[in-house]
């Protein structure tokens, strides 16, 4: 279901990050030729001056915006100024910049961690807002949900008058890919695909996982939250604002079930072709016992992902193959 004229022009912020460039390959695999991107080193989005000139030149007619300064837990614990000032520059910069420009369709991407630490599981859209954050990731947290609140401002503002439609997901844990293989700041999953694969390649007898591999997490491989994104960006007004309300417009984006952290270490070592013995440290510390999205939203919209978990990590290990060579 393609709304869009094809030849429009599209910018995609954060085309070089793991979402970003799985929606630049959906838009192009659906037909989309006009897709303006730029790196870091080209245009910061932090600069307001630099994302103004940038807005005034291309006048885009779509923009989606996935570039965000992201990171695990450490990352976030040891600089949260970064993550809370960045974010929110980068937000407030180009979705106002694409309001002065006269964009009229916008797709913000968010995060789980928008949602309580304690919200009901599946953690609904009704859900924000109505608890205190996870402590880790609370200035991440809340730049996100800054993001969808100036998306909704600006629809509730200048919808009638400019025809204002800008629109947010919220991805639960990605993985695919472009993924980030880093030790200490990756991941889970990709965090394991790289240490079954060193064990293997090592012949170690065995891998030690942090906490008791009782917690559950849900995962979506990112060509599926590409496939959602631009889903979600084609639906009509009339459609979208019937299964939304102007304050509490954004979608969850999820696999539709969970897995304990021990099925996914069982499942990786099998992609990876791992043989030792797989131990859990339950001395270390789990993270919350479940952070499960609710996707009805999405899937009473007509939209459902196609990769499984397991042929989505086989898909990864390739990738991860590829990418380390």
């Amino acid at each position: 279901m393609i709304s869009s004229d094809l030849n429009q022009k599209i910018y995609v912020a954060g085309h070089r990050g793991m979402v970003g460039a799985a929606i630049v390959r959906n838009l192009r695999d659906k037909g989309f030729s006009n897709i303006v991107t730029r790196t870091h080193a080209e245009l910061d989005l932090t600069n307001q001056t630099q994302v103004a000139n940038f807005f005034e030149a291309e006048q885009p007619d779509q923009v989606y915006l996935a570039a965000a300064k992201v990171g695990g837990i450490h990352a976030n614990n040891t600089f949260p100024a970064e993550f809370i000032y960045q974010n929110l520059m980068i937000e407030a910069n180009v979705i106002h910049q694409a309001f002065v420009s006269g964009v009229k369709r916008l797709l913000f991407l968010g995060s789980s961690c928008i949602y309580p630490k304690l919200a009901p599981q599946p953690m609904n859209e009704s859900a924000l807002l109505t608890g205190l954050l996870e402590s880790t990731n609370e200035p991440y947290a809340i730049a996100k949900i800054a993001g969808i609140k100036l998306c909704e401002s600006y629809n509730r503002q200048y919808g009638q008058s400019h025809g204002v439609d800008y629109r947010s997901v919220m991805p639960t844990n990605l993985y695919g890919p472009g993924d980030n293989y880093h030790p200490e700041n990756s991941h889970v999953i990709p965090a394991l695909i790289h240490r079954f694969h060193e064990a293997k390649m090592l012949n170690a007898p065995e891998v030690v996982i942090w906490g008791s591999g009782t917690p559950r997490r849900e995962f979506l491989y990112v060509e599926d939250m590409a496939e959602a994104s631009v889903f979600v960006m084609e639906l009509g007004k009339a459609i979208y604002d019937q299964h939304t309300e102007p304050m509490q417009s954004h979608i969850n984006v999820g696999f539709g079930s969970d897995v304990t952290i021990a099925e996914l270490a069982n499942a990786v070592a099998a992609t990876v072709g791992y043989e030792g013995q797989i131990t859990l440290d339950a001395s270390k510390p789990d993270g919350a016992p479940r952070k499960w999205m609710d996707s009805t939203r999405l899937t009473h919209l007509g939209w459902s992902p196609k990769v499984d978990l397991m042929q989505g990590l086989s898909l990864a290990y390739q990738a991860y193959l590829q990418e380390s060579k």
